[in-house]
């Protein structure tokens, strides 16, 4: 039998109802970066594209992958490049104009582009010394399984091989020091070897 419509509602039954107004909680209980607008993300991420590649998929070594990355990381990243907490000579500049909602915009446009890993050309041995080290270092504590990542802390799974090492070495030498001393306090036992071992290992994970 058809259950009746609400009163004040015509056409919509209870069930019906009852899916609007959980949807709309659901919506408007979601954090302001999940209710940034992608397709305003994407037409900002037109002057990343040089850099980053087409949809975040940077085939550059010296360039992270931001497809598929998640949002609060991003979010967060930036926000740190505008302030001065992180630093680097391109990215610095490039958000230092950003508002909030340009941020917010970027990242949901970028997390919601599929990652297209580019594989470095490791060999079989460095990566099960990496996946010995992770295991013994405990990264899916905070990665989580398959580094995926979750909420600020970032996905790797597939990044590139060059921009791991290189945060490997700059947090380990108190270079980076933007995570609130977490992966300073990871990385600062790791010998160079271990480092290209994770990276290698890191990046070949799909």
């Amino acid at each position: 039998m058809r259950r009746p419509a609400l009163r004040g509602a015509p056409g919509l039954t209870r069930a019906a109802w009852a899916a609007l107004l959980c949807g709309g909680l659901f919506a408007a209980s979601l954090p302001p970066v999940a209710r940034a607008d992608a397709e305003a993300g994407k037409a900002k991420a037109q002057v990343c594209v040089a850099c980053h590649g087409p949809m975040g998929n940077s085939t550059n070594p010296d360039y992270p992958i931001l497809a598929g990355q998640t949002a609060r990381y991003i979010y967060l990243e930036l926000k740190d490049f505008k302030q001065g907490r992180r630093t680097d000579p391109r990215m610095s500049p490039m958000a230092a104009n950003l508002s909030s909602e340009d941020m917010q915009d970027l990242a949901d446009y970028f997390a919601a582009q599929k990652p297209v890993p580019v594989r470095f050309n490791a060999d079989g041995a460095s990566i099960e010394a990496g996946s010995k080290k992770a295991a013994e270092v405990l990264c899916t504590m905070c990665h989580l399984g398959g580094f995926s990542g979750q909420n600020e802390i970032p996905r790797v799974a597939g990044q590139q091989y060059q921009y791991i090492v290189k945060q490997l070495q700059d947090f380990r030498s108190h270079t980076r020091t933007n995570d609130a001393g977490n992966m300073t306090s990871v990385t600062r036992n790791l010998t160079d070897d271990d480092i290209h071992h994770l990276a290698a290992y890191i990046n070949n994970l799909q």
